[in-house]
């Protein structure tokens, strides 16, 4: 039976080490500059699957480096150092097997972040990985100790992460792949079981994309002309259409009334597996996919199994969901801009032509890339709307879902609140109101505050006041490698940026505080400082774990109520 072994490996000058934890036996396995120990432990665990955060770039060729005879620092200089890829180093490693899940499916994420916003301990080692000699025995204990804490983080992430890999899992079991394909990204899978391979010679017809037959676009055809001459991804083309402003670019259209709010017979109308539907109906598939026809059974398998609430679904849905982006991916098998424009164009014109058959009858709300919001003129016009959708629905190809709400609070295209009164259903979508989860879980008393106001009329200063949990006040910084690190400071009466100390870590928790004596959180940069959006003033850092801790007398509740006013009176706009 396959376990699952979570590792992290630290690499210094002299010295390296790695903590393994089983997931089945719940222990832990501690390897010191051991070669022949951890080669030994390998062969044992051969067959088992490792997990760990980021391994994908780095920790499984530390691994590889070690059972290939090489020194980790070797390879360790060859990642950071040289800024190089595991797999150049040696054509050796490549007989290596080694199973490896990386947990970190965003890219830009660190684990330090995600354990800021689970509330857990953020505090890192003070250990400095440049150290140019041995470690002490003492330095040893607290790197193992600081690298135990980030494995069990990671068995933490990977929880709440379970579907990913349950995804892999079930990618590997419904299209029969070998178990070591378990490393590989969704999109690398899906150019595998399509068997696409990119050409030996160098497609040049990007731009030479068309439009589908079946578009009937007769009052916006500016539009149209504009794809018909557009030649560079950097134009775009913005233009008004239903009343609403609309930007016309390559990554599909995008349209919103601002600071709307209305009520009413608000549909929501999107198009099912819209992408994957077009790509078979109007042979926009990957020319590096050897049969196209299999493309076609897999959505077709989904659809089935969709229909049937079949959880079978879900290996067919993730490969249709891939192979669109994985097109515009130059190191992926199905690499093939010219079809993957050709996708986005057709999905834009097909839904400029049902937005231009349903102006006379509704109010268009929003569009974006494979749907649009309309509240209907008039009840009455119900029955025409849908018989629109269907003539849309028959003559393209495509299928239509559809949702229903009676009000809507709207922002922008990307911040909105729609709401089903009678069910009580509520959606939201952006940074202002989306509903948080433990690994992204920022500033989520303003979110709490303001989906309130907005759904039950509960003053922002009320939720605000009432909570006395201090996770929910959380402000979590991550400094990108770019910046040296954080410090506090203050702005003087100049407007110039004073430091005062810098502070340890690429990760810190931020609080606003009453107290002014404590200073701001600023980026560090070549001795300068730079400002950090939505950062209080005076603030107290608190990198500990601040799960179930009580709010302190010295948080400054009203700076946090002023920001979610601020907020509201975006989405509001000038009343």
């Amino acid at each position: 039976m396959i376990k699952i072994l979570f590792y992290d490996f630290e690499v210094f000058q002299e010295d390296w080490l790695v903590v393994i934890l089983d997931s089945e036996t719940k222990s832990k396995t501690v390897i010191i500059n051991d070669t022949d120990k951890f080669i030994d432990f390998y062969h044992q665990h051969k067959n088992d699957i490792w997990v760990g955060f980021n391994t994908r770039h780095y920790d499984q060729y530390i691994a590889k480096a070690i059972i290939g005879g090489f020194k980790p620092q070797q390879m360790n200089d060859w990642i950071i150092d040289l800024d190089r890829m595991g797999w150049q180093f040696s054509k050796q490693l490549y007989k290596i097997q080694f199973l490896n899940f990386d947990i970190n499916t965003i890219r830009g994420q660190s684990l330090k972040q995600l354990e800021g916003f689970m509330g857990d301990d953020v505090e890192e080692s003070k250990i400095d990985f440049t150290i140019k000699r041995k470690l002490t025995d003492d330095e040893i204990d607290e790197v193992v100790k600081y690298c135990t804490h980030d494995v069990e983080e990671t068995i933490n992430v990977f929880v709440e992460r379970i579907e990913e890999f349950e995804a892999t899992m079930g990618l590997i079991k419904e299209f029969k792949l070998p178990i070591k394909d378990v490393g590989k990204t969704k999109a690398q899978l899906s150019a595998k079981i399509l068997n696409a391979k990119q050409p030996r010679i160098k497609r040049d017809d990007e731009m030479d994309y068309g439009f589908p037959d079946t578009m009937q676009v007769d009052k916006y055809t500016d539009v149209v002309e504009f794809y018909e001459t557009a030649t560079s991804y950097e134009q775009s083309y913005e233009t008004t259409v239903a009343g609403v402003k609309h930007i016309f670019a390559w990554g599909g259209l995008h349209g919103a009334k601002e600071n709307y709010h209305a009520k009413g017979t608000i549909i929501n109308v999107d198009v099912g597996s819209y992408y994957p539907t077009i790509m078979v109906n109007y042979g926009y598939v990957s020319r590096n996919i050897s049969n196209p026809k299999k493309f076609a059974e897999i959505l077709k398998t989904r659809l089935e199994y969709k229909a049937k609430k079949d959880p079978r679904q879900g290996p067919y849905k993730i490969v249709l969901n891939s192979t669109y982006g994985a097109t515009k991916d130059k190191y992926n098998g199905l690499f093939d801009p010219r079809q993957a424009n050709n996708v986005c164009v057709c999905g834009m014109m097909l839904l400029l032509d049902l937005i231009e058959k349903l102006e006379p009858y509704v109010e268009l709300i929003q569009s974006n890339t494979d749907g649009l919001y309309v509240r209907l003129l008039d009840n009455s016009y119900f029955d025409k709307v849908d018989d629109i959708c269907y003539e849309w629905e028959q003559r393209t190809g495509m299928g239509l879902e559809f949702k229903y709400f009676d009000e809507v609070i709207q922002k922008d295209v990307n911040n909105y609140i729609m709401i089903d009164h009678e069910s009580g259903y509520v959606k939201t979508k952006g940074s202002y109101v989306k509903g948080l989860n433990n690994l992204d879980y920022d500033l989520p008393i303003i979110n709490k505050a303001i989906v309130k106001y907005f759904t039950d009329g509960i003053p922002v200063k009320q939720t605000i006041e009432d909570c006395d949990d201090l996770h929910q006040f959380q402000k979590v910084v991550k400094l990108s490698y770019k910046y040296d690190g954080a410090a506090l400071g203050y702005d003087t009466s100049t407007g110039q940026h004073k430091l005062v100390k810098k502070i340890p870590g690429k990760v810190q928790r931020v609080f606003a505080s009453t107290d002014q004596d404590d200073l701001q959180l600023f980026k560090l940069k070549k001795g300068s400082l730079e400002k950090i959006g939505f950062v209080p003033k005076h603030g107290f850092i608190d990198n500990g774990n601040v799960k179930n801790k009580k709010v302190p007398s010295t948080l400054d509740r009203e700076w946090y109520i002023k920001l979610a006013q601020s907020r509201v009176k975006d989405f509001e706009g000038d009343k």
